[in-house]
């Protein structure tokens, strides 16, 4: 009984001392912004995660209440690595089987046109190459949510840009992937091979889980119980997700494409997961998530906002970002999908943030993009997150009339 309570207090202290050594201060205030700044949100009708960038810079860079750590940066970490996860589960290849090429064709076009008019302006612009691949990319999240509120995710237009959004997340991921792979190594070589290596294991694990759940369905029956008090199907996703992580470490590759093709793995496999991916989503998006975009805040350069040029070279980004997507949907009038339509599904593809801010972080880690450009493309993503959804409610609106 003594031994129980000394070793009690022994681990009370190291964690009292481990909390006072990156400020107590900290934790209360990032805890208190991650629970009330969802019930702000919804009452202002901005998303929430628009509302936690802001959020991280008043209380670190403009009132100094909170400091960049290194705990917080982990947690950051581990939250953005669940985002991608849940990311990863949006992706129903199953969806992609059914519909077949010839349904996939006019996406895939689109796509494509979307990255040829991206490095176009790019190039004539002058920006670095790597911001025409940052500009392809989409917002899936927001993409669904959108549709989803408005009822339009069941109609063919409405597939077919939640497909189109699909295609941007995961082409743009491998290709930035690819490419940060050849740099590294200072151009093609054979260590670019390990990307092909890694693809290999995550796709000998697929057909590894595929049949054990097909021969053996009652050993993964305990994963999707709700009662479950061990939590078994949380330890197993979570497991998945660091596993194909340290793999893609381990060859050199970006970590995001092992937490995203984790989740995409997790749901070909089990496509239905009952009461786990809401469990998921519960302490994912309900504690390190927002941690993740509160820490781009405190990290936020706010000497910046004092510079009119750097507002002009934003709206400047804002533009580009805009008509590499809006140009392309204009292929959608092959589709029988009316022109108010095409252009709500422009801006609403314009619509970009996790996915960008991580691109972003890696170009500037890579030393293809400045550390100012990534601080534009940080108010871009929070630009395009609260205006494209609000300008395809009114062109959509129109063409209801």
């Amino acid at each position: 009984m003594f031994l129980r309570i000394l070793l009690l207090q022994f681990y009370t202290f190291r964690f009292r001392s481990f909390v006072e050594s990156f400020d107590a201060i900290s934790l209360v205030v990032i805890s208190l912004g991650a629970f009330l700044l969802p019930l702000v949100g919804s009452r202002l009708k901005i998303p929430s995660i628009v509302l936690e960038i802001a959020f991280g810079i008043i209380v670190g860079p403009v009132l100094h209440l909170v400091t960049p750590s290194e705990f917080i940066s982990g947690l950051a970490v581990l939250g953005f690595l669940l985002l991608m996860f849940l990311s990863g589960f949006e992706i129903e290849l199953e969806t992609f089987r059914e519909k077949g090429l010839r349904t996939l064709a006019l996406p895939i076009v689109v796509y494509l046109s979307t990255v040829a008019i991206s490095f176009i302006i790019i190039t004539e612009l002058e920006y670095p190459l790597f911001l025409a691949l940052v500009l392809c990319t989409t917002s899936v999240d927001i993409v669904i949510s959108v549709l989803r509120s408005d009822d339009t995710i069941k109609t063919n237009y409405g597939q077919m840009l939640f497909i189109i959004a699909l295609l941007a997340d995961i082409l743009t991921l491998l290709a930035a992937t690819v490419y940060a792979s050849v740099i590294k190594s200072n151009g093609f070589s054979l260590t670019n091979l390990n990307i092909i290596l890694y693809f290999a294991i995550v796709i000998f694990l697929l057909r590894i889980l595929r049949r054990l759940a097909w021969w053996n369905p009652q050993l993964f029956s305990r994963m999707f119980d709700g009662n479950d008090p061990e939590e078994l199907g949380i330890r197993s996703s979570l497991a998945l997700m660091l596993a194909l992580v340290g793999v893609a470490v381990l060859f050199d590759i970006e970590a995001i494409l092992g937490a995203f093709l984790a989740g995409t793995l997790f749901a070909f496999v089990f496509p239905n997961r009952g009461s786990l991916e809401s469990s998921l989503k519960g302490f994912s998006y309900g504690f390190l998530i927002p941690i993740f975009f509160i820490n781009i805040g405190l990290n936020y350069d706010i000497s910046l906002f004092s510079n009119t040029e750097f507002y002009v070279d934003v709206m400047y980004l804002f533009g580009i970002a805009v008509v590499v997507k809006l140009v392309p949907s204009l292929l959608l009038i092959f589709s029988k999908i009316s022109l108010s339509q095409i252009f709500a599904g422009g801006f609403l593809l314009s619509a970009r943030f996790s996915l960008i801010i991580a691109m972003a972080e890696i170009g500037v880690e890579l030393e293809l993009l400045s550390k100012n450009l990534e601080q534009q493309i940080i108010l871009l993503a929070v630009l395009t997150a609260t205006v494209s959804p609000l300008l395809f409610r009114i062109f959509n609106k129109y063409s209801k009339v």
